[in-house]
């Protein structure tokens, strides 16, 4: 008996489902969680809004997805730039009063080496399964003395790094995107040997917050 391999595709494609209300799965190592569009679509909580009044603007949201925070710091009159490299999330951003762009956080950005506040927030400081360069490319972007303002993993030493893959009900995978999960204790020490300073860290409502300068 034969049976057929799931068809792999772009894993936008299964991202851009999920932003669609296709129901979706992340797997990540032996961690497996639907991705949470309900959280990114939601009209913003007690701990977003204490995010939104750390930041220093201007502002560049990395993996910025449908916009809440982007749109959340335009209402406030804060000057922010949502990048995300679906074209679907960026629209929906747009759509929600944010300026998006759709932009890889490796490429060129604008405004490289002025942002006062650079932020990583959802479990954004997994993009490209490598905190260390992440962290390393979001000080090139942040003007001195800026604020780079990192959501850690709730485990202070989670300290993960492998492939995703997205799980649609109708079989289809995605192939392959690397990521990481990373708590305080993990990015701590990267900061350090990146010569950052953690300035601050906080715990809200379960999630983990760290403010660190360049």
């Amino acid at each position: 008996m034969t049976t057929t391999a799931p068809r792999l595709v772009n894993p936008l494609v299964l991202f851009e489902a999920a932003l669609g209300g296709a129901p979706v799965m992340a797997v990540h190592l032996t961690h497996a969680a639907p991705v949470d569009v309900a959280a990114w679509t939601a009209e913003q909580d007690s701990v977003d809004e204490a995010i939104v009044a750390l930041c220093e603007g201007p502002v560049l949201d990395v993996g910025c997805g449908p916009g809440r925070f982007a749109a959340a710091l335009a209402a406030r009159g804060v000057p922010a730039l949502g990048i995300d490299v679906s074209r679907d999330a960026v629209r929906r951003a747009r759509a929600r009063g944010a300026v998006a762009l759709r932009r890889a956080v490796e490429g060129p950005v604008p405004g490289e080496g002025r942002w006062g506040t650079v932020l990583l927030a959802d479990g954004n400081i997994g993009i490209g399964g490598d905190p260390r360069s992440l962290l390393r490319r979001c000080r090139e972007l942040a003007r001195p003395g800026g604020l780079l303002l990192v959501e850690a993993d709730p485990d202070p030493e989670m300290d993960v790094s492998g492939p995703l893959v997205l799980h649609a009900e109708d079989g289809r995978r995605s192939r392959p995107l690397p990521w990481a999960r990373a708590g305080s204790l993990v990015l701590r020490a990267i900061a350090d040997e990146l010569g950052l300073v953690v300035a601050e860290e906080w715990e809200l409502a379960g999630r983990v917050i760290m403010s660190l300068r360049s």
